[in-house]
């Protein structure tokens, strides 16, 4: 156990290989589930199994993001405390951001890029993101200060093509395929922009965006605002530009928002201020193969399972494999 002076000396990162084994237990219990047309049972294995290894670590921990309120989620619901040392004055007070299932539909239909996803950092830096939706940009670093979504469609494509020198016909934008984006999707075909429509699982794709390694340079348009929160952690760390402004489909969500969050509600979130510590981390784990590898069973029972890690501190940003039982 940490003594108080060792506490001052302590950072979210070296928690990481115990959100590890929480986002890998999510994403081994999900995985038995792929092609099972059964999306809602694939989320309930995975939150059974990350709660289960939040029992042990050891901080003081509380859900900001989770499965919702308290009264919707059996487990994992926001503000419910995680950890051995609850309490515990020698403990690292960590909040957390899950998703132990992003993309359910794609697990149901064993479509790529779905994944076990959690953001960290100390108590009160991570966003209380209400359940609702929100409107997002992101991209590589060479899009720092170009793009925003105070900015129309039409300046952020220019914008976007002039600074990574390419012609407007060149970019590859990222767009989920929802009839809400139906204008959006017109606007972008205007400029003549490749529009790569996806599913599901805008965490990934906001990833790619930002992965100088990736044909994507865009993603746009509306998404949850729970995974913008993530999101903004791990482009944190990609010293990579993302913006979100929330979006209310109803005055029930309206009202939660307010609830939740003081100040603005309608106000333009920058990065920085859904993840407002540099001492914080993201870790995706892979279950259906796309930006990881998904998971696979090995022919002694054991799993292989590739991951994600990105410590927004140093800015360190890697994938590593391991092999796990249940």
């Amino acid at each position: 156990m940490p003594s108080p002076s060792r506490k001052a000396h302590m950072a979210t990162i070296d928690l990481e290989k115990h959100f590890l084994a929480a986002t890998e237990a999510a994403a081994i219990a999900a995985a038995s589930w792929r092609g099972k047309g059964d999306g809602k049972s694939a989320d309930g294995a995975a939150v059974k199994a990350m709660r289960a290894v939040f029992d042990n670590v050891p901080f003081d921990g509380r859900v900001a993001i989770g499965e919702g309120e308290r009264d919707d989620a059996p487990m994992l619901w926001i503000g419910e405390p995680l950890g051995s040392m609850q309490g515990d004055p020698s403990a690292l007070s960590i909040d957390i951001a899950v998703d132990p299932l992003e993309c359910t539909n794609h697990v149901a239909k064993n479509l790529p890029n779905a994944m076990a996803v959690l953001a960290a950092a100390p108590r009160g830096k991570l966003l209380h993101a209400p359940d609702c939706y929100m409107n997002k940009i992101a991209g590589p670093t060479e899009l720092n200060g170009e793009i925003s979504l105070d900015e129309s469609t039409s300046y952020n494509v220019e914008a976007a093509s002039s600074a990574l020198g390419k012609k407007e016909s060149e970019l590859n934008i990222v767009v989920m395929d929802r009839p809400r984006h139906k204008n959006l999707i017109s606007e972008l075909k205007d400029h003549d922009v490749n529009v790569v429509l996806i599913g599901d699982g805008d965490v990934s794709a906001a990833l790619n965006a930002a992965d100088p390694r990736s044909h994507i340079d865009m993603l746009m348009g509306i998404g949850a605002a729970p995974e913008g929160v993530i999101t903004a952690t791990a482009l944190r760390g990609l010293d990579a530009p993302f913006e979100g402004r929330l979006v209310f489909k109803n005055e029930g969500h309206r009202e939660r928002a307010e609830k939740m969050i003081d100040g603005d509600i309608d106000r333009l979130w920058l990065r920085d201020d859904l993840c407002s510590s540099e001492d914080s981390l993201f870790i995706g784990t892979g279950v259906c193969p796309g930006r990881t590898f998904g998971v696979e069973e090995l022919s002694d029972g054991r799993y292989s399972v590739q991951s994600e890690i990105i410590d927004v501190a140093s800015g360190a940003h890697r994938f590593v494999e391991s092999i796990r039982s249940m």
